[in-house]
């Protein structure tokens, strides 16, 4: 009996444990703007994969940076959702532009998943 308590006791401390962590915030869909402002949505999933509908071929990989999510898309772009004070801002850079400059276009992001 002692041994199943045991058990059970490590079990339920793992599946608690496991149940903490929390996904990131960024996790969802959120809709933005493209460079000529028209409106699409990105999907960020919990498995580190992104895609959007703006086009068939927007599909990549992201991963969190201290308050942005920054989305490397297999077309070349990049794209970074920043947390600011007043929301979410959207990035968007074109294939070999630095992250730290200016980007191609921005946008208000939402989340609305």
């Amino acid at each position: 009996m002692v041994r199943n308590a045991a058990a059970f006791t490590f079990l339920l401390t793992v599946m608690m444990s496991s149940g903490s962590l929390s996904a990131s915030d960024f996790e969802g869909v959120w809709k933005v703007k493209d460079t000529a402002g028209k409106e699409f949505e990105i999907t960020l999933f919990s498995n580190r994969t992104a895609s959007s509908n703006l086009r068939p071929d927007m599909i990549g990989t992201w991963k969190e940076e201290g308050a942005s999510a920054v989305i490397k898309w297999e077309t070349g772009w990049t794209t970074k959702i920043v947390k600011s004070a007043s929301g979410y801002l959207h990035l968007a850079y074109r294939p070999r532009d630095p992250l730290n400059g200016r980007p191609a276009g921005s946008s208000d992001a939402e989340k609305i998943r």
